[in-house]
């Protein structure tokens, strides 16, 4: 081993460096180590071929579970080897650099030798790891595949002719020619042999029948379902504050909102409980995946929190969090794409097969981005639980723009429609599209003595404008000037350095303000003020909740996707007659004016009543906590789209009609003694039916008469008999895909019938048709919920 030679004590010291006796204990047990590993594959790893690398692996191979832990043994025990001699190696070469200067070259070969020592065993341990990854797939198929190929049933590996399964043999022939397109395939067992398409469309995916040959107690996945248990209301928000996680502007910034509103959370949930009385309810298992936060889609948000951006989006998911989580529901929430598809159970690849396991969550709360980011990772799967999911969807998706096939065929396709979803799955921020559900926000609720403080506490010439970026003052020199006649004008714009030149210096500008100062301004200011932009945020109510009169402007022609660029690609046709529809139409003075901000006359007249006008602060029961949990509580109780019965045929008719005309003969009611729909939410016995003028839509058809327009309730109007009902002459009826049917045509005197429930809508008109519109009641302050849906 060691040679007698001029240089032989180089020799002897250079192998007492290299081969010290504990680097040789390491590397002995190592090695024997492995050896036994190796062998106690028992026989696993077939005879050694010519030019078959030491660590290849026949595909032959055989083992189970048990094979798969000996291999992730061999590679962790490597890696722990490759640890403890990186620690060796550092130590050696701090005392060899020490004696470099002495030792000369000599320190450089000893250097190199445990450098290339290192590099051997870090390359056997990833050699190990990566076989340990191969056996794991190749066992995953070889263990399903041995007992038919040992008992000669490759026979049975035909694509079966099954007309309960007529595409089977189509996925075949695509599985044949694209089985390698995603590696995700090749984690199902899938090796290009026809047993394993058809065990892969079979068990994992459902396109062709159970292969009989095979166990089919073995490949029934989904597991027993936990025992339900009773959600509890929570008051304590310090775990969801966890929850939430770190590191954006935009969760610090929801969080901090979250926790100033804790004390009013728990004191909406004391109020929630005794109303609901001894009422179960069900602990629902909930992702909330907020999409736009994600890196991938971009994230603009987040950089601008701090720079005035707009934080209405942040605002009303802060708030659902905080509704769930108070509600008693089991919550995970994900930021990023690797976090949602950790939870969702992706496979590896490229998004083409269903997920790995049962979904393990019963509702998902995500936004647009979030069901692109789904959709594109879930296969299949995204469309056996699309039902589960929620969308929040700030300006609402309506039935025309929702259905594929509709929206290309009659051109309402846009970026963001086109989901088949059921049109209640969208939920926005403010109750403008009834065929939609209202999620919402809160606003801070102020009890009598805080309400008399701000009251006393009022400066009757103070003005604030709503806008906190530079551009909104743009061209609105003219308004100031007015305004400033007769009131002190106060701005929250951002800027860095300079002061914006859009902002007048007549403006007292407070820079961006955090949320509870800019709270403590609208408290002392009489008036809140908008020029037209941002469209239905969440700032004007809070200005109302705190005292203040909010001025607005009446837009003519009304703002939509057909002239105005803002909505345009929005899936809505819904027009904007002002820049905060909601505080119009359900608020009004003497708490909101809404003027032609073209006519300065009308313009300084408002302002001139406004001083005079005396108000107290005001905000509606829907957007106080106690609101938001009732309205979320019912939905979660009632809403169900994955077992909701399809509806009647179009035209069929019912044994015994369930309504009745009024007694002024204006409208359809149900009948009292009349059995209800089961299942139905809201009850239907709360429908009112009506038949709207042509040219109007079932939305403002039902607000004429005080009541809303329920898109839950077409199926029981799409009938022949509730036109006869109505006392309507229907010289024909026709079914067909529209959706402003069910409807009476003038001239031609036709009843058309929806063909696709997907397509009833409250939305939509037309001069040519008379609608046939579902009303309902509603609680006071609660335009979601009917008088009984609770």
């Amino acid at each position: 081993m060691i040679t007698v030679n001029p240089d032989g004590k180089i020799m002897v010291r250079r192998c007492l460096v290299t081969l010290r006796p504990f680097r040789l204990f390491v590397l002995g047990t190592g090695f024997f180590s492995l050896c036994f590993l190796m062998t106690s594959l028992g026989g696993q790893f077939s005879a050694r071929r010519p030019g078959d690398s030491p660590f290849t692996i026949r595909t032959e191979v055989m083992g189970g579970p048990e094979s798969r832990g000996v291999l992730r043994k061999m590679s962790d025990l490597l890696e722990l080897m490759v640890k403890r001699m990186d620690t060796l190696a550092r130590l050696e070469n701090s005392s060899e650099l020490h004696r470099a200067a002495s030792d000369g070259h000599f320190a450089v070969d000893r250097l190199s030798a445990g450098t290339g020592l290192m590099e051997r065993i870090q390359t056997i341990a990833q050699n190990v790891s990566d076989i340990a990854v191969k056996v794991d797939q190749i066992l995953r198929h070889s263990l399903l595949l041995h007992s038919k190929v040992s008992e000669g049933r490759r026979d049975q590996c035909e694509a079966p002719s099954d007309p309960k399964f007529p595409d089977c043999s189509g996925k075949v022939e695509w599985m044949r020619a694209r089985w390698t397109s995603d590696p995700c395939y090749a984690f199902f067992g899938v090796d290009g042999t026809e047993c394993s398409f058809l065990i892969y469309l079979s068990e994992v995916e459902w396109f062709c029948p159970p292969l009989p040959w095979r166990n089919q107690t073995a490949t029934q996945r989904a597991p027993k379902p936990l025992p339900k248990v009773q959600a509890v209301f929570r008051s304590n928000l310090s775990h969801l504050l966890e929850l939430m996680g770190s590191g954006k502007e935009s969760l610090i910034f929801m969080k901090k909102r979250t926790k100033r509103f804790t004390a009013q959370w728990a004191l909406a949930a004391q109020r929630l409980a005794q109303k609901l009385g001894g009422v179960r309810r069900d602990q629902k298992q909930i992702l909330v995946h907020i999409g736009f936060l994600t890196e991938e889609s971009g994230d603009v948000f987040s950089p601008r929190v701090l720079k005035g951006g707009p934080l209405g989006e942040m605002v009303q998911w802060a708030d659902i969090l905080a509704a769930l989580y108070v509600l008693g529901h089991g919550l995970r929430i994900t930021v990023s794409l690797k976090e949602l598809q950790s939870n969702l159970g992706v496979p590896p690849g490229r998004g083409n097969c269903p997920l790995t396991m049962p979904l393990p969550f019963d509702l998902i709360y995500t936004d647009y981005h979030g069901l692109q980011q789904m959709k594109q990772h879930m296969g299949l799967s995204f469309r056996k639980y699309r039902c589960r999911i929620r969308v929040i969807d700030t300006f609402g998706t309506e039935p025309a723009y929702n259905h594929e096939e509709y929206a290309t065929l009659h051109g309402y396709r846009t970026n963001w429609g086109y989901w088949n979803l059921n049109p209640k799955q969208f939920m926005t921020m403010f109750p403008h599209t009834p065929d939609n559900s209202f999620m919402g926000f809160v606003s801070e609720e102020l009890n009598e003595t805080e309400k008399q403080l701000i009251k006393d506490g009022k400066a009757s010439n103070m003005a604030v404008v709503y806008g906190k970026e530079a551009s909104i003052w743009k061209g609105k020199e003219k308004f100031l000037s007015i305004l400033n006649k007769y009131m002190e004008v106060h701005g929250t714009v951002y800027y860095e350095s300079q002061r914006p030149p859009e902002v007048p210096a007549f403006v007292k500008n407070h820079g961006l303000l955090p949320q509870p100062e800019f709270q403590q301004l609208l408290r002392k200011a009489k008036l809140f003020i908008g020029f037209g932009f941002p469209y239905e945020g969440p700032a004007p109510l809070e200005a109302i909740a705190n005292g203040c009169v909010f001025l607005q402007s009446r837009f003519s022609p009304p703002h939509s996707s057909l002239n105005h660029e803002f909505f345009r690609g929005k899936p809505t046709s819904r027009e904007v007659f002002s820049q905060h529809p909601y505080a119009e139409n359900f608020i009004g003075k003497p708490h909101v004016w809404t003027v032609d901000y073209n006519n300065s006359e009308e313009f300084e007249a408002a302002i001139q009543a406004i001083m005079t006008t005396q108000v107290d602060p005001y905000l509606p029961y829907e957007y106080t906590c106690e609101g938001m949990l009732e309205r979320i509580h019912a939905y979660i109780q009632h809403q169900d789209f994955c077992a909701s019965p399809g509806p009647a045929p179009p035209g069929a008719r019912a044994p015994q009609s369930p309504f009745i005309l009024a007694p002024n003969a204006t409208h359809l009611e149900w009948t009292r003694n009349a059995s209800l729909a089961p299942g139905a939410w809201p009850p239907a016995h709360s429908l009112r039916a009506w038949l709207a003028a042509a040219g109007r839509a079932c939305t403002d058809a039902c607000l004429d008469h005080g009541l809303i327009c329920e898109p839950s309730f077409f199926p029981f109007l799409n009938s022949q008999d509730a036109f006869q009902k109505l006392q309507v002459p229907c010289d024909g009826i026709e079914s067909e895909m529209n959706h402003l049917y069910p409807a009476f045509a003038q001239p031609g005197q036709e009843c058309f019938l929806q063909k696709e429930p997907l397509l009833f809508s409250c939305a939509g008109s037309s001069t040519k048709y008379r609608r046939l519109c579902p009303c309902r009641d509603f609680r006071k302050g609660q335009v979601a919920l009917c008088q009984d849906c609770l």
